[in-house]
């Protein structure tokens, strides 16, 4: 057994791997003109443990919540980005594209389960719902890539985006939960479950906003006023502690932290701006270990495993998500080019199949095994696909300000 300095020692030398053909890798694949995220996930998955297997296992086994602080990093920074007049514009679409599309594609794919595979009406929506959880990660970062370029905000698409996406996940999880109880036993009240929605979703944003007006009467301090670093570093250590409150309380955690960010540009715009900047430089090493350990959970075989008929699910599920998307912008001033664009936004999936994929195989579900592989195998069709359709169809489908 490996004495402690062995055992980080190698975990640095793994991290280092990934740090520096991370890098490369997204330098390669950005000289193509496609998003550096796919060198990052390629990377990732060549050096996991279903591959060549280089990366140490103590790196693998805080994986998980080595990602959850890059995501948090990001979503602060979109937080940072969104003012009060921009949600006001975007509001109600933004409601529907965190709930049509979400509800369609996880029925539909429950649908085509249970016909094409002949899964039970539980493990029917399990898979549906793992399914339906669009990436936060793929999408916050693609979304903020355009605002700076200035792609859509003349109708504030990326922040329409940006707010469905982030509400989307709540809905998809807590189905998902649901259908899983019900798969392993465990009784539950669809209304309970559905009340449970707006429960997460407020208590996540009120969380957020009291967090951040308790930030901002610790920045007023002496010590801390004019020191933006420490209070940087201050902010990202509150926002992981009530990452963790909140979901012990059932919160949409990751809304609240976005939360966060929003309140402290509504109420001092000059330190939103510094943080914004820092973490801009923070995020050049925190989306390689974001995409490199996505990349890592991936196992090719088990993806295959799921053969044509996941495949086949997984783009009737799209389908199911693109009409979904469609729905929601009815009315809207978006012109039919912006509604394309939009639903091919909303196709990336990553974060969510990554942490949940495996769980019903752990709850001991009879198809778990099928189900981990169509997740997995989602995020090798939708992530690179909704990346690479993201940027290069904004400069052709939406106008640039």
């Amino acid at each position: 057994m490996k004495n402690v300095s062995e055992g980080v020692a190698q975990m640095l030398v793994s991290l280092a791997l990934l740090l520096l053909f991370g890098f490369i890798g997204m330098k390669l694949v950005s000289l193509t003109r496609l998003p550096g995220l796919i060198g990052l996930l390629i990377v990732g998955i060549l050096f996991g443990p279903y591959v060549l297997g280089l990366l140490d296992q103590d790196l693998l086994m805080i994986s998980q919540d080595l990602r959850l602080f890059a995501l948090i990093i990001i979503l602060i920074r979109a937080g940072l980005g969104l003012h009060r007049d921009q949600l006001k514009a975007v509001g109600g679409p933004a409601l529907r594209l965190s709930v049509i599309p979400c509800v369609l594609e996880g029925f539909t794919v429950a649908i085509a389960a249970n016909f094409l595979l002949g899964f039970s009406f539980a493990e029917a929506g399990m898979l549906g719902f793992i399914l339906a959880a669009v990436s936060p990660a793929v999408i916050v970062p693609s979304m903020l890539e355009l605002e700076e370029s200035g792609y859509g905000t003349d109708k504030e698409i990326p922040t329409l985006l940006l707010a469905g996406a982030s509400v989307d996940d709540v809905f998809a999880i807590t189905f998902f939960g649901f259908f899983l109880s019900l798969g392993t036993g465990v009784q539950q009240n669809m209304l309970l479950v559905i009340a449970e929605i707006p429960y997460s979703i407020i208590g996540g944003i009120l969380g957020g906003i009291v967090f951040a007006i308790l930030l901002l009467v610790v920045f007023k301090w002496r010590r801390f006023n004019s020191r933006n670093t420490e209070q940087l570093l201050l902010l990202l250590s509150v926002a992981i502690i009530y990452y963790y409150i909140g979901e012990g309380l059932g919160f949409a955690s990751l809304l609240g932290i976005m939360a966060i960010g929003f309140v402290i540009l509504e109420r001092t715009p000059r330190i939103a701006n510094l943080f914004s900047a820092k973490l801009t430089k923070i995020w050049l090493f925190a989306q390689i270990i974001l995409f490199t350990l996505v990349g890592a959970e991936v196992n090719i075989e088990v993806a295959l495993e799921a053969g044509l008929i996941g495949f086949v699910i997984i783009l009737v599920g799209l389908v199911g998500r693109s009409l979904g998307v469609w729905l929601s912008t009815i009315g809207t001033s978006l012109s039919l080019k912006e509604r394309l664009f939009c639903m091919i936004a909303y196709l990336p999936k990553a974060t969510v199949q990554a942490a949940i994929g495996s769980l019903p195989l752990a709850a001991g579900v009879e198809v778990g095994g099928v189900i981990l592989a169509l997740a997995v195998l989602a995020i090798l069709i939708t992530a690179p696909l909704g990346a690479i359709g993201i940027k290069l169809s904004a400069p052709h489908l939406l106008t640039k300000n």
